[in-house]
């Protein structure tokens, strides 16, 4: 199939498109695309158990983040990306292929990734799987290294975390044991080196579902010059850094320095 692009007609979003495309190994996914006043788009990667529509129906989310996007006059894209893949393989080449979509369809040319939980954790992967294609991005409550994560998600038997053990195996096609190469090439910790653009991290301390031990990883394997800042929120649970909103004034101001001075990100 090709890209279709039909009105998503939500009454409270006039002008957001539905974007249906083709994934690699066939069959199609969906994403939301809302064109903004300029041509530096955010990419809203959605949380475990939630769809592509998360940035528009979640209501603290919505509240918190969308005005300030449409304020600075971003475009968004919210992908569904094949629901709880935690940036597998497929979905990265699926990304890809949709982002250079939006650059031919909506004349997007630099891509700012903000994101919290396996979102954030996507947004990691793909920033050191094509760090060409990142200007910035914030990673909220992220896991930084998937083999490792999925090994503590399976020491786990019930509840969320046994599900996330469960699609994670599913999305890598096995076991970190079983599929080595493939989790060692989605590490963001393996690969930091990679994460050349500025990069907003935050973490709780008392998270329960992703430890803070994930942030605390990427920090020791950072290059020393790297344009990276941490914020952990001591007492903070999984969902503390999303109401924590420097990150929106670190993201304009980064986005607004990269845009006056010409993205390393963009697409020419």
């Amino acid at each position: 199939m090709a890209f279709c692009e039909t009105e998503w007609a939500h009454p409270d979003y006039p002008g957001v498109k539905k974007l249906a495309y083709p994934v690699a190994g066939g069959g199609e996914d969906w994403a939301l695309a809302w064109p903004g006043d300029e041509d530096t788009w955010v990419v809203h990667l959605h949380g475990h158990g939630s769809t592509g529509d998360q940035l528009f129906t979640r209501e603290d989310v919505r509240t918190l983040w969308l005005p300030a996007y449409r304020a600075a006059g971003y475009g968004v894209l919210s992908p569904h990306l094949r629901g709880n893949a935690w940036m597998c393989p497929q979905a990265v080449e699926d990304l890809s292929l949709l982002l250079a979509e939006v650059r031919r369809r909506f004349g997007a040319r630099r891509f700012a990734f903000v994101s919290g939980s396996m979102g954030g954790t996507g947004n990691l992967i793909y920033a050191v799987r094509h760090p060409e294609e990142v200007a910035a991005l914030v990673a909220l409550c992220p896991a930084t290294e998937v083999a490792g994560y999925t090994a503590w998600c399976g020491a786990q038997t019930t509840g969320i975390i046994g599900e996330i053990y469960q699609a994670l195996v599913t999305a890598y096609g096995g076991t970190p044991d079983k599929q080595p190469e493939r989790y060692a090439a989605h590490s963001a910790v393996g690969h930091a080196d990679r994460l050349t653009m500025p990069v907003y991290l935050c973490h709780g301390d008392a998270d329960t579902l992703i430890p803070v031990t994930e942030s605390h990883r990427l920090l020791a394997a950072l290059p020393p010059n790297a344009d990276f800042t941490y914020r952990e929120l001591p007492g903070g649970g999984h969902d503390a850094p999303l109401y924590q909103l420097e990150f929106l004034d670190w993201l304009r101001e980064r986005m607004s320095r990269i845009s006056a001075g010409g993205s390393p990100a963009s697409a020419e």
